[in-house]
């Protein structure tokens, strides 16, 4: 939900937890890992490869689609619905998914029900191309949209083939910063009825991201390792009016936010500005796709006071109150370049309902790169005001998941965490331990 584009990203390893029985996409999975390879790849600014996206880092995972299979690339995103890719619209053009060549490739007409499906990321009322294909057009927080049509094909995952995916296949957009060019799309992880995860009918999903090596996991199905600790569990929001709400999102993976912690101290916030208002205005998401925790006006300046009030003495202020990181982050420090960590600092915890997320170290600092002031280099708090985004809600990014095991368990409507060396975990699942 920020307004830069990607400089580079993570590739995960994806763990799949199956052996698969496929009958108008149903499925049944028992254990049986399949692994993929892990990967960092450098996406800078002056590389063939970029996301059309509005995130520093994402996270990415690597599948196989269409007949014969062609290697896609994919954001991890918990906070869409429809899974999209890049749709080549020249010979010429590489590195995007190609449907002509893909014989197990069918587009949705406007007549199928799958077009007329509830979800946010369809136009309403349902729009048709001049062919008669469904329409499909997403659109994020920096402004930036992708269009095409909805199609159906094959995706691969391991030797796993799951045929009839529903994704759009896009083939133009527009960007805030010009860079559209690029990796192959987005992978919907929500609970919508479009979302991979409820295409594929997984009761659940985890994620492990290492905050020491650019490495993951991601699994489906049940964890049932030893060394995982038990997981703390805190339900899913269930809004119970029957009428949709404009600011809240019924498909997100939404929590009972309850307070912020600072060292030990407990900020003085009201539980009102915490929990969804009669618009649905104020949800807290879990979102994969965003990289840093936004929160709304109130709360975040609290937490900017109180930040600030524990750290006198050992952070140095930036002294510059225009500068903004990614338009919504305005609490910056001078930090010197011969500095390799940093002091002391209060851990942040965020209270949710029975469980909570402690964001400490490294993970409440973030280097802006490219900003240097003299012998310093510029650090900005990773927690920013979502109301500079026009956004209504609090977003829990992926960088303060780091160390974290999230497991999205929609059968049960809940969401579990454990603190994990995320690194470690990810050799134990590659070695079956």
């Amino acid at each position: 939900m920020g307004t830069q584009k990607l400089y580079f990203f993570w590739i995960f390893c994806l763990i799949f937890i199956c052996s698969v029985f496929v009958q108008s996409k149903q499925s049944n999975y028992t254990n049986n890992p399949v692994i993929f390879e892990l990967i960092a790849k450098d996406m800078r600014r002056g590389s063939t490869q970029r996301l059309p996206f509005h995130h520093n880092v994402s996270l990415t995972v690597s599948l196989l689609v269409g007949t014969p299979r062609q290697p896609v690339t994919m954001v991890l995103d918990t906070g869409s619905e429809l899974s999209w890719l890049h749709c080549k619209k020249s010979p010429d053009v590489n590195s995007l998914f190609d449907p002509v060549h893909s014989t197990s490739y069918n587009p949705v007409p406007c007549t199928s029900p799958v077009c007329s499906t509830r979800t946010r990321d369809l136009t309403i009322p349902v729009s048709c191309d001049p062919r008669k294909l469904c329409h499909a057009m997403v659109g994020y927080a920096d402004m930036s949209t992708m269009e095409g049509t909805l199609a159906m094909d094959n995706f691969v995952m391991g030797g796993l083939s799951v045929p009839g995916v529903v994704f759009g296949c896009m083939d133009s957009g527009s960007s805030s910063s010009g860079d559209d060019s690029g990796t192959t799309g987005l992978l919907g992880m929500n609970r919508g009825s479009l979302s991979f995860v409820t295409q594929m009918n997984y009761p659940k999903f985890s994620y492990c991201i290492s905050g020491q090596d650019s490495s993951g996991v991601l699994l489906f199905g049940d964890a049932n390792v030893p060394w995982l600790k038990e997981l703390s569990y805190t339900p899913l929001v269930q809004m119970s009016s029957p009428y949709p709400l404009p600011y809240f999102d019924r498909v997100a993976y939404s929590l009972h936010f309850e307070g912020i912690k600072v060292g030990t101290k407990l900020l003085n916030l009201p539980q009102s500005i915490l929990q969804p208002d009669h618009t649905g205005a104020g949800q807290t998401m879990v979102d994969s796709g965003t990289q840093f925790t936004f929160l709304l006006g109130p709360a975040y300046t609290a937490l900017k006071n109180e930040f600030l009030a524990q750290t006198k003495g050992t952070l140095r202020d930036l002294g510059e109150p225009n500068f903004v990181f990614q338009g919504a982050m305005d609490l910056c420090f001078r930090i010197p370049l011969s500095q390799t960590s940093y002091p002391p600092l209060p851990t942040v915890t965020l209270l949710f309902q029975g469980a909570e997320m402690s964001v400490s170290t490294e993970r409440l600092l973030y280097r802006v790169p490219g900003e240097v002031r003299g012998p310093d280099g510029v650090h900005c708090f990773t927690f920013g005001n979502s109301e500079l985004l026009g956004a209504e809600a609090y977003i829990i990014g992926h960088h303060h998941q780091q160390n974290m095991w999230m497991e999205f368990d929609l059968q049960n409507s809940r969401v579990g965490l454990a603190e994990v060396r995320c690194d470690l975990a990810s050799k134990k699942l590659v070695l079956g331990l």
